[in-house]
């Protein structure tokens, strides 16, 4: 008995430092709201082509928000496993099996590399990890991002687009060609859905995670 207690009261432990270390990497890495409005388009007639957008359409205009500061990457696969129709669309259903965050947090988040991991555990779609590309890659790639068949999760740091932050997921709506702007799907609800310049996103996303010292990148599933 006395075993079983203070194995208990150890497991306790581990997880509230594990989850005090997540609110505290959350906290430090805060963007200011008065930040967010001003370093991205959410004008309404954008966004609202924005969601008319094919891929987008999928999603019904509905973004799960993540249930913590730590579990963008998750929520980001539960939402577009939603939008293909898939079974697992909840971050405990799509982290099941994988032995992940199992503490209720993703302690410093997901790699890229670990998120498509995830994602295979629970799908027989093809997963594929897209890193180093190009600028003019990924514009092919922001192209494609309109193709009913696919999805993009694009993994980038808030940091280049909102002068503060730290890395995250979160599912491509799609592409506005003619005003050369990707549309973000955030899953974070302080954020909620934004568009940026196509430029700026590559420049978030082609910068290193130092959680696995390589390049972030595009989750492609399909």
């Amino acid at each position: 008995m006395k075993r079983r207690l203070a194995f208990g009261v150890i497991v306790i432990a581990v997880v509230g430092v594990l989850g005090g270390a997540a609110l505290l990497i959350a906290g430090q890495s805060r963007v200011s709201q008065d930040a967010i409005p001003s370093s991205v388009t959410r004008t309404p007639e954008l966004i609202d082509s924005g969601w008319k957008l094919p891929v987008a359409a999928t999603f019904n205009a509905d973004v799960t928000w993540q249930s913590n500061g730590s579990r963008c990457g998750p929520a980001s696969v539960a939402n577009t496993f939603r939008s293909i129709g898939e079974e697992e669309t909840t971050e405990a259903e799509v982290l099941a099996g994988t032995g992940m965050c199992w503490t209720g947090f993703c302690v410093i988040g997901l790699t890229l590399d670990e998120l498509a991991e995830v994602a295979r555990t629970n799908t027989k779609r093809k997963v594929s990890v897209l890193r180093n590309l190009s600028a003019d890659a990924f514009r092919e790639h922001m192209k494609r991002a309109n193709d009913p068949d696919r999805r993009y999760i694009v993994n980038f740091t808030r940091e280049k687009i909102f002068g503060a932050g730290a890395g995250h997921f979160s599912p491509v709506g799609g592409y506005l060609e003619a005003e050369d702007m990707v549309f973000v799907l955030d899953v974070n609800e302080d954020y909620k859905p934004w568009l940026v310049e196509r430029e700026r996103l590559f420049s978030a996303m082609d910068t290193i995670d130092s959680d696995g010292d390589k390049k972030r990148g595009l989750l492609l599933i399909e």
